[in-house]
């Protein structure tokens, strides 16, 4: 039998369902943390503009107890990036992702993981702190001791303090040690977070899977070998696209209500290609050569512009002319956002 194809409206709005991004849920943080396997968290405000935007009466405080209370952590993760996390998907992604961190830590960063969760153990930590500390003990300076400090809390479970993901998060960086995670087989951890993956934002290629995890081809087909049978579809240009059973694939014609997104959102970085939310045109002025991603609003499902906040009031810059009707959507949303802004 023919696998059927699906356009790329059809990828679209699969997308937006099961991103939360067609109707609002009421959903915890957590949830949704969960549900789309951890947030973005470079800006700290992005995680909370990106829950408010898929849920229904979220206020920052909810997330933030949840940060004070240690069930949600700010970590590297994905892409090597910081992500928001549940502390019960934290072991699992780290033993997901064993082998790709594995790659980047040298023998002598490994080394030095217990003198720096001893350091972390002790009490928060600056970075100048632990850097002074890897100098005066281990003669590292510079790049080289910057390098073995990230390698060597990541691997000692040193985490960023959760005062830095507050909504008006402390720059400066400060870290604490969590206790180690729950072992986990990594093949059936990556199996696991595949399967999460193709929940949450498939149908996907193999290449968006590399896209979103950073690992390798051949871990990733193990993987999915483990996950088999799965749903198989082709895009308009031919590509395989895999899915799990039972998620949805909503009409094409299902409207689309505006969405606000902040910085870095998962949905736009979690693709080879982006074109499911990010038009082609567009792609340059919203994702920066320098890796930034821009504050977007969705239209019809798609990037239609993007915006700023300044002096109390959410600023617009469309991509293209909108319809007046439209345009009254976006100005509402815009200012149900400001008001969550401000507040």
């Amino acid at each position: 039998m023919a696998e059927r194809v699906l356009t790329l409206r059809e990828l679209n709005r699969a997308t937006l369902a099961r991103q939360l991004l067609l109707e609002r849920k009421r959903l915890s943080p957590t949830a949704v943390i969960e549900r789309l396997v951890g947030m973005q968290a470079q800006w700290p405000q992005a995680p909370y503009i990106g829950i408010w935007t898929r849920t229904t009466s979220f206020r920052h405080e909810a997330l933030e107890r949840e940060l004070a209370r240690g069930t949600v952590l700010k970590a590297t993760m994905m892409r090597q990036t910081l992500h928001l996390v549940t502390r019960r998907d934290y072991g699992l992604l780290r033993a997901a992702m064993s082998e790709m961190i594995s790659r980047g830590e040298s023998a002598h960063a490994k080394s030095l993981a217990t003198s720096v969760r001893a350091l972390a153990e002790a009490g928060p930590v600056a970075s100048a702190d632990a850097l002074a500390q890897l100098e005066r003990e281990h003669g590292l300076t510079g790049i080289h001791a910057r390098r073995a400090w990230r390698a060597a809390r990541v691997h000692a479970h040193v985490l960023h303090h959760h005062e830095t993901a507050l909504w008006h998060g402390r720059p400066e960086g400060r870290f604490v040690a969590i206790e180690e995670p729950e072992a986990h087989d990594p093949l059936e951890a990556r199996a696991e977070i595949l399967r999460r993956y193709l929940a949450a934002f498939g149908p996907a290629s193999r290449r968006d899977m590399v896209k979103w995890t950073m690992m390798h081809v051949p871990d990733i087909q193990r993987a999915l070998d483990v996950l088999e049978p799965l749903r198989r579809f082709r895009d308009e240009h031919g590509r395989e696209l895999l899915d799990v059973p039972r998620t949805p694939l909503p009409d094409p014609e299902t409207p689309a209500p505006v969405r606000f997104l902040p910085k870095w959102d998962n949905v736009l970085l979690a693709f080879a290609d982006r074109t499911r939310v990010l038009p082609e045109p567009y792609r340059k002025t919203v994702i920066g050569t320098n890796g930034d991603v821009a504050q977007t609003f969705l239209v019809d499902g798609f990037v239609g512009g993007i915006w700023r906040f300044e002096n109390g009031r959410v600023m617009l810059e469309p991509f293209a002319t909108l319809a007046p009707s439209v345009r009254g959507e976006v100005e509402d949303e815009a200012e149900r956002l400001a008001v969550f802004l401000a507040d």
